[in-house]
């Protein structure tokens, strides 16, 4: 082996070192200049520093100082001044953006001086005042049992115990709350909702005098009020719901044929108006006597204001004190009868109609009811103490509509007349002639009285003199849905308005100031079978199996409220505050709408009953 041979060995590289940290860019240390104390020598020294930059240097000193000279002047104002700008906002979105700005921005947009200048610009009505005592009523009622299993699941799934703010108390009014709660109902009635429930009833069979099998389903009529929805059928029953969940509370069986007619006392209020006589003797069993009230205490007599408080479109009437919830009723066997909805059992049944009971409605704060037959009479009902107060004859054909306004009631009838009345007296005080046709709809708001019939026309009179003041044109066959917004006493709103649907499908919006239509809409295919509006909505049903929704103020269609159906008997909406529907004190708006609708419809042979909400899903259950 020869020694001599050379060995190569491989020689790796050695690794690269790391860079080493180059200095932070965003790191700058003060550099040890000092600068004259002159402000003049100063500003030239700082100018021929600015000078001999590149055009790179002076981009980056700008982008460095713009921020520094950037100032929140709305922060720097006083607190009056900024609130002033800051109300200049007309859109709530806009609104709520500023709050995310900086703490100062949220803590002044957080001002309730802001949130009442955007509800009266909105038009949501203030609720102050009545906010206190409206939760404190409602926390004393008890819940039904599916409220109180929903509540239950509520509270165990909140981790938390939700506390009002410690600035408010925990009831008082806030209008950024209120607001909030109102835009959110609004936005709810213009793109969406919650069904509560939707209750499909099985065919009832056929009845042995040869009607269509599913003439006994139809719903004929319905009430509604902020805790149910009680729905009258022609099978003689009458289905209670809760108006806050959609739940069937329960069924009120008695009447032995079709029901007409119902309406529904809310409980609380106060009596307004006459009084019976403390000593006159009564039959009431004493264990209704605190369910009707009658262990109130007797105060001092409230005269009834003029013109008095009209009916609710929804046929639901405020109590005189009593601490339940009421039903009455009327139909085809003739009788009226008094419920109990706590208890579900007839209070009272009322005899004295030679036919069945067409129409019926209950005073406001009074336990009153006046109800049209077709025996061509009204009668008055004391439905407190179970008696017929009086008859009020002068109708020659039957009584098919009637309305009510403080202590006066209106009649329509067959007889192309409509009729005043005194209901205190049952005098007749005046007989509206006009129609040539059997009248079918009335509406009256204490200081005028509009009526439609077969006659194609609607007919507006003043209730005070009796004289026709208008004949509106336009229907091309019955007009037989009606609704008047309430005029003031001796000087009619301005906007107030006369909404009118006919067997031609066709609703009219009518001004009455100068009685000329304002919208004309081909709101359905077939007849009009419903129809109610408030300050900001319009809600009509048709017999083309549609309900829809209107912009009152524009006619402008919205959308459709609930699927198509084959029909659609009976739509209502309420279930807010009264500022939702009182035009008089509001007529520029109100609270975004209603917070329940109820929807009567025949849908795949059935009878279906749908109640919706439009309260935001953290309310549903307040």
């Amino acid at each position: 082996m020869d020694s001599s041979a050379t060995i190569y060995m491989p020689v790796f590289s050695p690794p690269t070192p790391a860079a080493s940290p180059g200095p932070d860019a965003n790191a700058f240390s003060p550099i040890p200049i000092s600068l004259p104390n002159n402000p003049v020598l100063r500003q030239q020294y700082l100018a021929s520093l600015l000078h001999s930059l590149t055009p790179a240097e002076l981009l980056f000193v700008s982008t460095t100082i713009a921020p520094l000279l950037k100032r929140d002047f709305i922060a720097d104002l006083p607190t009056e001044l900024a609130l002033m700008v800051l109300g200049f906002i007309d859109e709530p979105r806009s609104l709520a953006r500023a709050s995310r700005v900086s703490r100062r921005w949220k803590t002044m947009v957080a001002d309730e001086y802001l949130w009442r200048g955007m509800c009266l610009r909105i038009g949501f009505g203030s609720k102050e005042g009545a906010h206190g005592s409206e939760m404190e009523e409602f926390a004393s009622l008890p819940m039904d049992p599916p409220q109180q299993w929903l509540e239950a699941r509520r509270r165990s799934k909140s981790k938390r115990p939700s506390l009002p703010p410690l600035s408010q108390p925990p009831h008082s009014f806030s209008y950024f709350r209120h607001f909030k709660q109102s835009y959110s109902t609004m936005m709810n009635w213009r793109f969406g909702g919650t069904l509560l429930r939707a209750h499909r009833m099985a065919p009832t069979a056929a009845p042995p005098n040869g009607n269509p099998p599913n003439s006994v389903d139809v719903i004929t009529s319905v009430a509604l009020d902020k805790d149910w929805v009680v729905v009258g059928l022609a099978n003689s029953k009458i289905h209670v719901f809760s108006s806050r969940t959609g739940v069937l509370a329960r069924t009120l069986t008695g009447h032995d044929a079709g029901v007409w007619g119902v309406c529904l006392v809310s409980p609380g209020g106060s009596w307004v108006g006459e009084r019976p006589h403390p000593r006159e003797k009564h039959s009431v069993p004493p264990v209704w006597h605190p369910v009707l009230g009658l262990d109130l205490p007797v105060r001092e007599t409230v005269p009834i204001p003029f013109p008095g408080k009209r009916s609710s479109p929804c046929s639901a009437s405020d109590g005189w004190g009593q601490p339940n919830s009421l039903v009455v009723s009327g139909g085809c066997d003739k009788d009226l009868r008094v419920w109990d909805v706590r208890s579900g059992y007839p209070i009272h049944i009322l005899s004295g109609h030679t036919s069945t009971i067409r129409c019926l409605k209950v005073l406001h704060n009074r336990p009153v009811a006046v109800t049209g037959s077709r025996d061509s009479t009204l009668r008055v009902w004391d439905v407190q103490l179970g008696r017929m107060l009086r008859s009020m004859p002068g109708h020659t054909g039957s009584v098919r509509c009637l309305d009510v306004c403080g202590n006066r009631a209106v009649s329509g009838s067959y007889d192309a007349t409509c009729r005043l009345w005194n209901i205190d007296t049952g005098e007749c005080i005046h007989v509206l002639r006009g129609h040539f046709h059997q009248i079918y709809s009335v509406a009256f708001d204490g200081v005028r009285i509009a009526s439609g019939g077969l006659d194609t026309t609607v007919r507006v009179w003043d209730a005070l003199s009796g004289q026709c003041l208008a004949l509106l044109q336009g229907h091309t066959a019955l007009v037989c849905q009606l609704q008047l917004s309430p005029s003031l006493p001796f000087s009619p709103n301005a906007d107030s308005i006369l909404v009118t649907g006919g067997s031609d499908g066709r609703v009219i919006t009518f001004s009455l100031s100068d009685y000329t239509p304002l919208h004309r809409i081909a709101a359905h295919d077939s007849s009009v079978t419903s129809l109610q509006f408030d300050a900001r909505w319009l809600v009509t049903a048709g017999n083309d199996g549609r309900v829809r929704l209107w912009e009152i103020k524009t006619g402008a269609y919205v959308r459709e409220l609930s699927e198509a159906g084959e029909s659609v008997w009976k739509v209502c909406f309420g279930g807010g505050t009264e500022a939702a529907e009182n035009f008089a004190a509001a007529p520029s708006g109100h609270d975004g709408g209603g917070d329940v609708i109820a929807i009567m419809c025949k849908r795949g042979g059935k009878s279906v009953i749908e109640v919706w909400s439009q309260r935001p899903k953290d309310m549903l259950l307040f």
